[in-house]
């Protein structure tokens, strides 16, 4: 059973091609004042890029460790792959979270799922906030779906823990409270950032992640 295990690993490995990072859909200072040009510029072409560069590096090391049955180095190779996939897959989620023309309150769908769950889009906004302040060191606070209840729910993600894999959610919303994602512009007052961050929120985009999942 492990050796079959293996070899299918080893194979989804081998057709696995190469990640790249994604584009913004804005330029580097699009987001000012909320955040600033080199916050972004750095945290997309240097943190998120270098998650990119470091998953493209692990998968052919895990490739090797499944084909020699490695278990030590395969069990090292997919925690790198969970922090560095999760990191990938958190930012590309993030970017479009976010837009120079966000911020407002969601309608539609959305907005009717919100204040059923919350009871009010005041409430949400004021859990949603309370756990990205609350999360201990680094990691994310998220706003997802549970795609068999359909049922909204907000949940925090230390590290690059990826949502959907950790907790069943499919992420709409995300808050990144890495110190990379807002130190060089409010130091160290996090709800500072997670205040302003609202200003910014791209509402069209988590509404798009919504329907998905209804659709489903």
């Amino acid at each position: 059973m492990l050796q079959s295990s293996l070899r299918a690993l080893s194979r989804s490995c081998s057709r696995r091609s190469l990640y790249t990072l994604p584009e913004l859909p804005y330029s580097y200072d699009a987001l000012e004042p909320v955040v600033n040009r080199e916050i972004m510029e750095i945290h997309h072409s240097k943190h998120h890029n270098t998650y990119v560069t470091n998953l493209n590096n692990v998968v052919p090391k895990l490739e090797a460790a499944v084909e020699a049955k490695d278990i030590s180095t395969v069990m090292a190779c997919q925690r790198d792959m969970v922090f560095n996939a999760g990191g990938h897959i958190n930012h590309s989620i993030f970017w479009h979270n976010l837009s120079p023309n966000g911020g407002g309150v969601p309608d539609g769908a959305l907005g009717d799922a919100i204040s059923s769950t919350f009871s009010s889009f005041d409430k949400f906004k004021a859990e949603m906030s309370a756990a990205a302040i609350g999360v201990q060191g680094s990691g994310w606070a998220w706003l997802g779906v549970d795609p068999n209840t359909k049922r909204l729910g907000i949940a925090k993600c230390a590290n690059q823990d990826p949502l959907l894999a950790t907790t069943g959610l499919v992420p709409l919303l995300g808050f990144d409270v890495w110190e990379h994602a807002y130190y060089l512009q409010y130091k160290n007052v996090r709800p500072e950032y997670v205040g302003k961050i609202w200003d910014i929120v791209n509402w069209e985009d988590v509404a798009e992640r919504y329907q998905g999942v209804l659709g489903k």
